[in-house]
């Protein structure tokens, strides 16, 4: 039972991945599941409990996606990467400060997801418009999408996948996440500064006209500081975030549309909806393993380690989760990491966040922000050799996550 377990969860893993014959993500995660209980190797009732506990993430998800998605709609990220051209003055490490400093406040408000989908295509349509050779700008949104995604507990859904229902007030996630994520943003920033440096101090054009802020991406961007308020009342006090995003995206959406006098249809056929059901099959395929043992064991077997040293468990956590994530993708990763080390200390499950968010920076298939990114570049003509890709990531994420995991354990207190 448990090698029959283990090898259809690690077929619907690497099919999540590697996605043969162009099917949906979606379609092996789901298929998995179904397998599990088809084959009497995991109950309905199993299962159901198991998707059940992403209630959560779907409700956080769907208001994200909304968000994002009538900012994107209403113009509201290509007037954002405008905006950056307009103040590079020329400079093309000005721009590149600038489309980072975007790509950071993207990803802490609106999710890494966001950064890969919406601001991809319009940093390329700055780029073009400067005049400068768009995938180094590119490859920022790729990597602070990673890079920033534990500075709040909604930069990134794997942090609720991770922590679940055990999420730590805002107080308490800053006063341990706030100087690792400073860290991993710096040492991201400087590693492809310093990377792709005679690929972005080329001059750019600076002749862009303003163009204003439409009314629907005025309030579209309004409601997503809106929602960030929410959510971090909501995080000060404890509180789930899925319930809120979804109904500040909603009411964002419905003002928006009410505005413009256009029918929803088009809006919510923009969505990713597929990402729900991906979402809700890796829930299942972790609640299998947990049938068979290996949660138990993985568990067992952090806290003989943390025994001995805590920080230094931390520490080794953090990385294998991070060198996992590239394996097996983020979600998964984050899935079995959280629920076999909820119960151990603070500092291992901070660590294993830490791996969860920054690991995907070495390879593309490490987080679905990056395979996101990478199916916007398809979309805009350009490419990017996974080969390219790895040996830019072996550069930039060891010393962001390194850098951030001793941040972490070592802060001041």
């Amino acid at each position: 039972m448990m090698i029959a377990t283990l090898v259809i969860a690690a077929l619907a893993t690497a099919g999540v991945i590697a996605r043969p014959f162009r099917l949906p993500e979606a379609t092996w995660a789901v298929g998995g599941a179904s397998l599990l209980v088809v084959f009497g190797l995991l109950s309905v009732d199993a299962a159901l409990a198991g998707i059940a506990k992403g209630t959560d993430v779907y409700l956080f998800l769907a208001g994200m996606m909304l968000l994002a998605d009538l900012g994107r709609r209403e113009g509201l990220f290509e007037w954002l990467a405008e905006f950056a051209v307009r103040h590079a003055h020329g400079s093309g490490t000005r721009l590149f400060l600038l489309v980072y400093g975007v790509g950071v406040i993207v990803t802490v408000f609106l999710s890494n997801d966001a950064t890969a989908v919406v601001l991809t295509p319009a940093v390329y349509a700055a780029a073009k418009a400067a005049g400068a050779k768009p995938l180094p700008y590119l490859l920022i949104c790729a990597f602070v999408a990673n890079a920033a995604s534990f500075v709040l507990p909604i930069s990134n859904p794997a942090n609720l996948v991770v922590y679940g229902h055990a999420m730590p007030p805002l107080a308490d996630w800053l006063g341990r996440f706030a100087l690792p994520s400073l860290v991993a943003i710096v040492l991201t920033f400087v590693a492809l500064r310093t990377r792709l440096g005679a690929a972005i101090t080329i001059p750019v054009r600076d002749e862009l006209s303003a163009q204003p802020l439409s009314r629907g991406g005025l309030v579209a961007g309004l409601g997503i500081c809106a929602t960030g308020v929410v959510l971090l009342a909501a995080s000060a006090c404890g509180a789930n975030l899925g319930l809120p995003t979804f109904c500040a995206g909603f009411a964002t959406a419905a003002l928006v549309l009410i505005l413009n006098r256009q029918r929803p249809w088009p809006l919510l056929a923009g969505v990713s909806w597929s990402v729900l059901p991906l979402v809700a099959g890796l829930f299942v395929l972790v609640e299998a393993l947990r049938h068979v043992g290996v949660i138990d064991a993985l568990t067992q077997l952090a806290q003989n380690a943390a025994a001995h040293s805590v920080a230094w468990t931390a520490v080794a956590a953090g990385a294998i989760v991070a060198v996992a994530a590239n394996l097996v993708n983020n979600l998964p990763a984050a899935l079995v990491a959280g629920s076999s080390l909820a119960h151990t200390s603070r500092s291992i499950v901070g660590a294993v966040l830490i791996g969860v968010d920054l690991g995907p920076n070495l390879s593309v298939t490490g987080s679905l922000a990056t395979l996101l990114w990478l199916i916007a570049l398809r979309r805009e003509g350009e490419t990017m050799n996974a080969w390219d890709f790895l040996k830019l990531g072996a550069i930039t994420m060891p010393p962001a996550l390194l850098g951030a995991l001793l941040a972490l354990i070592f802060r001041p207190r």
